[in-house]
């Protein structure tokens, strides 16, 4: 089993898929500065998946990573079952390597099941896949519920294998993993838990409002500006928080999501986001404050389950 140090925050690269649901405008040129500056600053935990943009997101991650020693970084990959093709014989296997070759590695450091389509019957076929290999990568999970988790560790248990991290939506306006026991499940059983989407893919930053809605035309638009008289009340007390740490609003729920014990992935396209993480890291709320900032977010009533998602019970 692979021993890694794991840093405070993850970065994530779903964006730099140009699959639409951030745009469609991200470029090397304007990525490779994020890169740098983030792996300068020992952040050095890359998010990808071969559903982000079908190999797009793997193979722009790819480029940069090549330029630096394998020991310098770590990838987390994910098997998304809808991303099979009838040319995959072996599935798990084909998936897999394919992924290595694409992005020119021999082993990935974290490897998750994307989601529970079929999610029983994968995770044998990635614990046979894994089964007494060198260099096994950490094992996780995304998008299951409690039931769901406790299945998957069974099945890894049964080949030797154990279930070392969880990765699901978690953000303020989202904390169904913590209502349902995932959080602290994850705890009592020594899994990372690995909250994505803490920022709501921008909707927490504090850039957007009523007279400011996100851009049309991408999925996260439909969702979150329907709401954005709701998100603006949160986005103001999280300003007022920024400013007494003297940070801004995007840096509050991510030094939130450490304070909880999770692992946020926070989704990078400028390097201004890459910064934002630095500072978040060292950002220590009290537990008033994060009490209160979650009272609020309660209290709006925000559904922020998206359409691939289902409420963790």
């Amino acid at each position: 089993m692979t021993s890694v140090k794991l840093p405070k925050i993850a970065l994530g690269a779903w964006a730099w898929g140009n699959d639409g649901t951030f745009g469609n405008n991200f470029t090397k040129e304007s990525l490779k500065p994020i890169f740098d500056i983030a792996m300068a600053n020992c952040l050095n935990l890359w998010d990808t998946a071969y559903a982000y943009g079908m190999g797009t997101s793997e193979k722009v991650l790819a480029s940069f990573l090549k330029e630096v020693p394998r020991n310098s970084y770590l990838v987390s990959d994910k098997f998304t079952p809808q991303c099979i093709n009838s040319s995959m014989k072996n599935p798990m296997s084909d998936m897999i390597e394919m992924q290595l070759k694409l992005m020119e590695l021999d082993h990935f450091d974290i490897y998750w099941i994307h989601n529970v389509v079929d999610a029983p019957k994968w995770t044998e076929e990635l614990a046979k896949y894994f089964e007494g290999k060198e260099n096994i990568p950490l094992l996780g999970v995304s998008n299951h519920n409690l039931e769901e988790i406790k299945q998957a560790q069974k099945i890894l248990n049964e080949h030797g294998l154990k279930l070392s991290a969880v990765q699901n939506h978690f953000s303020l306006i989202n904390r169904s993993s913590e209502h349902s026991g995932i959080l602290n499940y994850c705890k009592e059983n020594n899994i990372y838990f690995f909250a994505y989407m803490v920022l709501e893919q921008g909707a927490l930053t504090g850039n957007y409002d009523t007279k400011h809605p996100m851009p049309e035309g991408s999925a996260r638009a439909q969702t979150y500006n329907p709401v954005m008289d709701k998100i603006e009340i949160l986005n103001i007390s999280l300003k007022k928080l920024a400013d007494k740490y003297n940070v801004k609003v995007a840096q509050i729920p991510v030094a939130w999501a450490i304070a909880k014990g999770t692992l946020p992935i926070i989704g990078v396209t400028k390097p201004s986001h890459v910064e934002d993480a630095i500072k978040a890291s060292n950002i220590s709320l009290t537990a008033d404050e994060t009490s209160e900032l979650e009272k609020l977010a309660e209290s709006l009533g925000i559904n922020a389950i998206r359409f691939w998602e289902k409420e963790m019970k």
